[in-house]
Order: structure tokens, then sequence, then C-alpha cells
């Protein structure tokens, strides 16, 4: 037995989440949405800064002494001498400094920064954030950032009340670092090309290679691809073609992608996504709803008058069950039309539609996998 809420409003939200996924079975993308070049990627930066400038909301120099640290040593850096002083300035946060490298990025260009507070600080708005070198996993030095940091989030408070929206400790400098050292590299050194794709699927990462080969048996008069595996594609670079120009006809041809059956239960949130392929063989499902409801009224006994009694309070429960939706109805799903009008006519609601998924597929009547988030 179970306590069940009243959830009026959750079928029609479950027919909105998978209504728009009965389409084809395979869509035409382009290749450029579907895959990425393996020499393209990101590389991630890392870096330890200052903001300075802050109305009060810093760092408390005693609860965060590196903090103070790192102030001295600016200073002397500068040529400034911090002996035998003590600040107690709360207009200075220590933060750690991230972005990310995007490829073929050349020397001069910009790129945005993420700023987010290493110490006690209660908000960084309003900050400047002072020269920070940012480096690489090979320790290399490959951008320098600065610049005043944009705060998304609100946070005020009084004597008796406050109110925060957002993150106050996370900000972001927009095009605030620019890059003094390009990768090592290059694209046009390249011999071949190596794509990758998002959605690893041995069946796509064919029809990739298949059309990418009928498109250079028009051009080139050879096949060029071959499918490594389920994730790469190998391209090799004809000898007359000039590689970005390659790469660009490659990237805007269209191909019939495919992918497994899939169901995506979030338990947390009471979200299911039910791909277009899932198949269920004929069962019989029957869904019942039990609710109890307890009730106390609790009763106080008065003793007569003139009498040694005492005041007592006497418990009493009332108890009632009721049983909803008992039905059985036959599921066959051949397509997600008929599985989903089979959920609803029993009056599934989202958490035992969960449910029910879960216990088709102990049964083995559910051809699709099952991702529990």
């Amino acid at each position: 037995m179970r306590l069940i809420a009243p959830m009026r409003f959750a079928l029609c939200a479950l027919a909105l989440v998978l209504a728009p996924l009965e389409p084809a079975l395979s869509a035409n993308s382009r290749i450029k949405d579907i895959a990425s070049l393996q020499s393209g990627r990101d590389n991630q930066l890392i870096g330890y800064g200052l903001v300075v400038g802050l109305q009060g909301t810093g760092d408390s120099l005693r609860s965060s002494p590196f903090t103070d640290q790192s102030m001295r040593a600016m200073l002397q850096n500068l040529g400034i001498s911090t002996q035998g002083g003590q600040s107690n300035a709360k207009n200075v946060a220590a933060v750690m400094v991230t972005a990310n490298l995007p490829p073929f990025a050349s020397p001069g260009s910009r790129i945005d920064v993420t700023v987010s507070s290493l110490g006690d600080s209660t908000s960084l708005r309003g900050g400047t954030l002072v020269m920070t070198s940012l480096t690489g996993a090979d320790g290399q030095i490959y951008a320098v950032a600065q610049g005043s940091v944009v705060v998304s989030g609100i946070n005020a408070q009084g004597d008796a009340a406050a109110v925060q929206q957002g993150i106050t400790t996370s900000a972001r400098v927009p095009t605030g670092a620019i890059i003094e050292r390009e990768l090592p590299s290059k694209f046009k050194d390249s011999v071949n090309l190596v794509l990758q794709l998002r959605n690893p699927d041995f069946t796509t990462a064919l029809r990739v290679s298949d059309t990418i080969n009928a498109y250079a048996a028009a051009n080139y008069g050879a096949p060029i691809a071959e499918a490594r595996d389920s994730l790469e594609i190998v391209v090799q670079k004809p000898r007359t073609a000039d590689l970005a120009r390659l790469m660009a006809d490659i990237e805007n041809l269209v191909v019939a992608t495919d992918s497994p059956a899939r169901v995506v239960i979030n338990e947390r949130t009471g979200t299911i996504v039910i791909g277009a392929d899932v198949r269920v063989s004929r069962v019989a499902v029957s869904y019942g709803t039990l609710t109890v409801q307890v009730q106390e009224t609790p009763q106080v006994i008065q003793p007569e008058p003139f009498s040694r009694g005492e005041t007592a309070v006497q418990p009493q429960t009332d108890i009632s069950i009721r049983q909803e939706g008992d039905q059985i109805a036959i599921v066959d799903g051949p397509d997600l039309r008929t599985l989903v009008s089979g959920l609803n006519s029993i009056g599934v609601k989202p958490d035992g539609v969960i449910a029910i998924l879960q216990g088709i597929k102990s049964a083995g009547a559910l051809h699709a996998e099952l991702v529990l988030q």
C-alpha cells in the first residue's frame, strides 16, 4: 500500500512529452550536425586570479589567508612594499578563472572566461578581474584574462530578511581573455580527417562513410572514407583536394541517421521520454491506485465534578481506503502512438507509467533500452 496524491495535470503533461516523437524512424541530418572533427575539439584552460573593486563583499583576509598572500605578492610585483602592515579590506576576492580554447584559435583573438570565488566572498558584482594567465594541461600559458566581471545573480539582505536570486559568487567576463599562443597542430598539415559521431552508432557510421564515398566517387573517382567503429569515420585526403574545401563539402552532406530504441525516465521529476522506435510485445497491464487516508480526532474526557478522576485524552482514529482504476488493459505497441494510447486508455499517471514500463521491461516485453536518471 502507498499513499497516492491526486495528479490530474500529469496525464496531459505525458502526452505533451511524447507527442513530438512520432515522426519517421530515421531523420535526415547534415554531417556537421551529427559529427565533429577530431582535431577541431576545444581545450580547457585554467588560472588563479584576484577580483578587485568589490563593495565590501570580498574575502575576509583572516578566513581566506591565500587572498592576503596573493594580494601582497601582486603588490610586490608592482614595486609596492607591504611588510609591516595588515590589511582588513574586503574589496578583494580570490577566484578561479576557466575558459575553453576553441579549435584553430589564433593569437590576438578573444574568448569568454568564467570566474568563480574561492574564499568566503558573498558577491563578485561590480568587481574587476586583474590580469590572470590561463594555462593548459601541458602547463603552457595560452591566454591572459582581464576585465569587468558580469554577475547575473542578485543578493540583498537586511537585519531581518534576505533575498537571493541566482549565484552571485560566479560571473563571466565576456571576451575577457586574449589568446597569446596558438595550438601546435595545424589543420592544413593533416593527411586525413577523423570524424567522431556525437551519438555512436554502427548504422549511422556506415551511412556517413557511404555518403562520403558516393560524393568522392563523383568528384575524385575513388572512395576516401572508412568507418573505423561506431564512433569514428576516417576520411583520406585526395592528392588534388584542398583540405578546408573538402571538409566544407563533406560537412554539408545529408545522411539518414539511426539510433537505438530508448526510454528515458527521470523519477525525480516524473518526466518520461519514449523514442519512436520503441516496441512493446502484447502484454496485459493491471493498474490500480490504492489511497489510504488516516484522520486523528482525539477526544478529551473530563472527570465528574468533585471526584478524584483526572482529565484524559482518548485517541480516535478514522481510516478510509479507496481504490481506483483497477481495470486490466491490453497494451501492444507496434508504434509509438499505439503504445501511448494504450497507457492513456487506463488513465495512467506519470508515476504509474514509470512503474508499468519497469514491469514490462522485467517481463521481457519492452524491446528498448530503459535509462533511469
